[in-house]
């Protein structure tokens, strides 16, 4: 993680793997500063302190390496992880696309170019359960085009789902799972919002939730076998908190850069911009959390992707999917990069480090 002026100015928090155990830090100089106290013995208490920022910013500590030299975790802890689904016009007809195909590849192609004839620009600039979305809406039935992805995407309730549990997220630098059943798959560029129990959101980060569309596209129930496997979340490579130099106006205008480098020479680029997105994050947290559902520890919540790839890489008309040993950087202007490696999650280190081995490092090092 190479960091250039707009993000050296930055206040950052994260997690490192140091031989003791997981460590919060902060970043300062290029240099990776442990803050990991009694008081704050998770990037959790941080987050749930009056004014985190303050804290980060004023915390003592012990240096411990380069930025770069020392592993990264993901940067959030005790945290659930929560995640958007079709919050982008231009994914969600792709969504439709692979209900359409019930996840085969080889459908995609002509079933694309028979949605896009229908929907065309139908979608474009909607808001999101507004009038002209209901009107679109009936449209669409009409037409026998209706799906279950339309109605998150354009209808007035959003997908929010559960992406993976606590603490089996992986860091930049970390390998990222695909389940061995898939054979269409592709990564999924976003930013990931840091929310505290109150529902604040606190600053953002990167993430990588990675997507099988074979699997979810045979159906909507499966989607927790798609999204939910070893390594199959990446986040990181730290969260950028919110201060005078970085806000949530940031997020809202954000562009998301991806590139996919095979083993086999093939290159993959694409864009998210989060100007495009069909829904105001802050809709998205509410949307999350309130007197409905409850974050005691908070969350981190996935906006979604704007991103979907159509480009052949194998077969005519098969579109991308990937290939083990691909490398996956998705990168922002301010946020950083997150750089992963792609493996089958049957072969990704097994996720063994869980709550309870959590708090017993931590009591170990008299830290609770």
């Amino acid at each position: 993680m190479e960091l250039n002026e707009k993000e050296r100015q930055g206040l950052w928090l994260g997690r490192a793997q140091l031989d003791v155990g997981p460590a919060v830090v902060t970043l300062r100089d290029g240099r990776l500063i442990d803050i990991t106290s009694k008081q704050a013995p998770t990037v959790r208490d941080i987050m749930e302190m009056d004014d985190p920022a303050a804290y980060v910013r004023g915390a003592s500590g012990t240096d411990v390496g380069a930025l770069g030299e020392v592993a990264m975790l993901a940067p959030c802890d005790l945290q659930a992880i929560k995640a958007c689904g079709v919050t982008f016009a231009q994914s969600m007809v792709e969504r439709v696309i692979e209900e359409q195909a019930a996840g085969d590849p080889d459908k995609a192609a002509e079933i694309r170019t028979r949605v896009s004839e229908i929907i065309g620009d139908s979608l474009d600039q909607i808001e999101a359960g507004s009038p002209k979305a209901a009107k679109v809406k009936q449209e669409l039935i009409e037409l026998g085009m209706w799906s279950q992805y339309l109605e998150v995407g354009i209808g007035p309730d959003a997908e929010v789902f559960s992406k993976a549990q606590t603490l089996s997220s992986v860091g930049t630098g970390a390998d990222v799972g695909l389940h061995p059943m898939s054979n269409w798959n592709n990564p999924e560029p976003e930013i990931v919002l840091a929310v505290n129990s109150r529902g604040n959101i606190l600053g953002a980060t990167l993430g990588n939730d990675v997507n099988l569309r074979d699997v979810e596209g045979r159906s909507a129930l499966l989607l927790s076998k798609a999204k939910d496997n070893n390594a199959s979340c990446a986040i990181g490579p730290m969260i950028r908190l919110f201060d005078d130099t970085f806000s949530l106006d940031d997020v809202r205008n954000a562009e998301l850069d991806l590139t996919v480098e095979g083993e086999d020479g093939f290159v993959l680029n694409g864009r998210s911009l989060m100007s495009k997105i069909s829904r105001d994050p802050t809709d998205l947290v509410k949307q999350t959390v309130g007197r409905h559902h409850q974050y005691p520890d908070g969350f981190m919540l996935f906006l979604g992707t704007l991103f979907a790839p159509t480009e052949d890489r194998d077969e005519p008309g098969q579109g991308f999917t990937h290939h083990i040993g691909d490398r996956v950087t998705i990168a922002s202007d301010g946020l950083g990069a997150l750089t992963n490696t792609v493996r089958l999650s049957t072969e990704c280190p097994e996720w063994t480090f869980g709550l309870a081995a959590l708090m017993r490092n931590l009591a170990g090092r008299n830290l609770l």
